[in-house]
C-alpha cells in the first residue's frame, strides 16, 4: 500500500498510507448518490405542496449541491458522508488540524478538479502525485488517507487496559496529556505497519527529555509501557 510522510507538529514523521484513487471515486459516487436521493424527496415534497416560490426551489436544491463537501469536511472532520463509510479522510501534510480555509481552498478548485474533463483531470493529478492529492489538495497543503489500518493498530498497540494489579514504571507521565499519547500510537503504527522504526526512536527521545526519564529500554518498549503507564493512571 503507498504511503506518505506526515510531519507532526513534534516534528516526527508518521507514515500514513494514501487513500486509493478507487477508495475516492466511490466515495464520491455515494455523495452524489446522497444528492440525488435527497433531490428527488426535495421535488416530490415541493409538488406535493404545490409551491411556486422559485427562490425555495433554489435554496434547497442550489445550497446543497453547491456546497455539501464543504459543510461537511468542515464539520465532520475532514470526512463527507461517502468518504466516512470509504474510511478515508482530509488531513494536512504538515500535521496540523486542516482549517476552513484549507477545506475552502479544496472546494474552490474542486470546480476545477471535477468539472474539467469530467473529473479526469483529478484523477490524472491524484496518480501522477505520488501523494494522494488532486489539485486543490496541492494548493491547500492536504491529502487524503486511509483509516482502517490505523484503528485496527490502534486497538492492540497501545490503548491496552493494563491489569489491575499492574504497577507503572514511570509516574512521570502523568505530566502528558492525551495527544502525546496519541502521537506514540502513531509512531508505534508506523514503526509495526510499515516498519519505520525513525519516528520511534526521535519520539522516544523526546519523552526522556521532557519527563527527565534515564532508561536503558529499547525504543519501541519503552513507548509501549509510557503508554501502559499512561491508561494505568487515567483509568483510575
Amino acid at each position: 500500500m503507498q504511503t506518505i510522510s506526515v510531519s507532526t507538529t513534534q516534528n516526527v514523521s508518521i507514515q500514513y498510507p494514501i487513500a486509493s484513487v478507487g477508495d475516492r471515486i466511490l466515495a464520491y459516487l455515494l455523495d452524489r448518490l446522497i444528492l440525488v436521493g435527497y433531490t428527488i424527496a426535495i421535488v416530490a415534497l415541493l409538488i406535493n405542496t404545490k409551491t411556486e416560490i422559485w427562490w425555495l426551489y433554489l435554496i434547497l436544491l442550489g445550497v446543497p449541491w453547491l456546497f455539501y463537501h464543504l459543510l461537511f469536511e468542515i464539520f465532520m472532520n475532514g470526512q463527507s458522508p461517502g468518504k466516512r463509510v470509504m474510511s478515508i479522510q482530509v488531513v494536512r501534510l504538515d500535521g496540523t488540524e486542516p482549517t476552513i480555509g484549507d477545506y475552502l481552498l479544496r472546494w474552490i478548485f474542486s470546480l476545477v478538479d471535477f468539472y474539467l474533463l469530467s473529473g479526469a483531470l483529478a484523477v490524472v493529478i491524484i496518480a501522477m502525485g505520488g501523494k494522494g492529492q488532486r489539485l486543490g489538495d496541492v494548493v491547500a497543503g492536504t491529502s487524503v488517507v486511509k483509516l482502517i489500518a490505523q484503528k485496527e493498530i490502534t486497538a492492540e498497540q497501545v490503548f491496552i487496559t493494563p491489569e489491575q494489579t499492574y504497577t507503572p514504571t514511570f509516574p512521570q507521565v502523568v505530566q502528558l496529556q492525551a495527544k502525546d499519547i496519541e502521537l506514540i500510537q502513531r509512531a508505534l503504527e508506523a514503526n509495526d505497519g510499515y516498519g519505520n522504526i525513525q519516528p520511534v526512536l526521535v519520539l522516544s527521545e523526546k519523552i526522556k527529555t521532557m519527563l527527565g526519564i534515564e532508561t536503558d529500554l529499547p525504543a519501541v518498549q519503552f513507548l509501549r509501557v509510557i503508554a501502559k503507564d499512561y491508561n494505568h493512571y487515567n483509568a483510575l
